[in-house]
């Protein structure tokens, strides 16, 4: 198997010039990528800038951090001709590697908006570089910027960034240093959402469950339905009484903790999401906690209900 190390670069609506086209918010202009064989040796490289067709002015920004202008772009072939050829080189058995979750992404919906043939019908998986180094050197939870990472790990800059050919080209540098069992924590990108039950993704990972859902018309729907709000413990598999019931503080993400006599305190997270169907779908993470934590999501729970029965009786901040 080969990795394909992925970084787009794109243009949007500069406002004042051109209304945003909602159903291509990024038109990807420029595409790189290196190919890495299944020991991370280099094995090949794509550079290909893309002429666009729909955001006819260089967002500002966009052009100042990239330092191309449209003229830079009419004699290139257009997004369908070049990804056609970017497929192509990709071959067959391969996994994507991006600095980030947004570039795979990005990819599909231009490929969607000229209706060309989707890279998969189920949600794809993929190494997010930028959370593996996370995890290999720092907290993992934070998300650092590519050239930080760069310094960290002492790599020479000889080209330069912010084009998507010298990002992918630093990302697969980094990527080549990362300890290969760290590839178990891969992450999985939702442009397509499952299509049915039987396709709902269930993956467990060293420390936390993630469960992605089927479409649900709305919020209301899918906080109803049974697969969704189940709390069953993920290791043995038994049903477990919840300690902290469903509740949430912001009405995006929801929060619970049950208890298995075995495993101890589970909390699951449901965060909903829109999908590009105008949809929403639920991604829901569980994973152990300490009793100490299971107490300040009891104290989140209560903060969080007070702050609704202030609200209801007028107390709240005025407008």
């Amino acid at each position: 198997m080969n990795y394909i190390v992925l970084d787009l670069e794109w243009n949007q609506s500069d406002t004042g010039k051109e209304p945003e086209v909602k159903a291509l918010p990024f038109e990807i202009i420029d595409i790189g990528a290196v190919k890495l064989d299944s020991e991370r040796k280099m094995a090949g490289e794509f550079n290909r800038l893309v002429r666009p067709t729909v955001y006819r002015h260089m967002h500002k920004i966009t052009g100042k951090i990239i330092h191309l202008h449209m003229r830079d772009l009419q004699s290139e072939e257009p997004f369908p001709r070049v990804m056609e050829e970017f497929r192509s080189w990709c071959g067959q058995d391969y996994i994507f590697c991006t600095w980030g979750p947004l570039d795979l992404y990005e990819l599909q919906r231009n490929m969607r908006f000229y209706r060309m043939e989707p890279l998969s019908g189920v949600p794809i998986r993929f190494l997010d570089v930028q959370k593996l180094f996370s995890i290999a050197f720092e907290d993992k939870k934070s998300r650092r910027s590519l050239e930080h990472a760069i310094d960290y790990l002492k790599i020479e800059k000889d080209i330069p960034f912010h084009r998507a050919y010298s990002d992918a080209y630093y990302t697969a540098r980094i990527f080549s240093l990362l300890p290969q069992e760290l590839f178990a924590n891969y992450s999985i990108d939702t442009f397509v959402v499952p299509g049915s039950r039987d396709e709902e993704v269930r993956e467990l990972f060293d420390d936390y469950m993630k469960y992605i859902s089927r479409e649900f018309e709305d919020k209301q729907k899918a906080m109803e339905d049974r697969e969704v709000i189940s709390t069953k413990c993920y290791l043995c598999h038994r049903n477990i009484r919840k300690k902290i019931r469903w509740f949430t503080p912001n009405g995006k993400h929801y929060y619970s903790v049950a208890v298995c006599p075995i495993h101890g305190f589970m909390k699951s997270k449901i965060r909903i999401r829109k999908s590009e169907n105008d949809k929403v779908y639920v991604v829901k993470t569980s994973k152990f906690i300490s009793e100490e934590d299971c107490a300040k999501l009891q104290n989140r729970r209560e903060s969080a209900k007070e702050h609704r029965r202030t609200r209801k009786k007028g107390g709240g901040p005025k407008k």
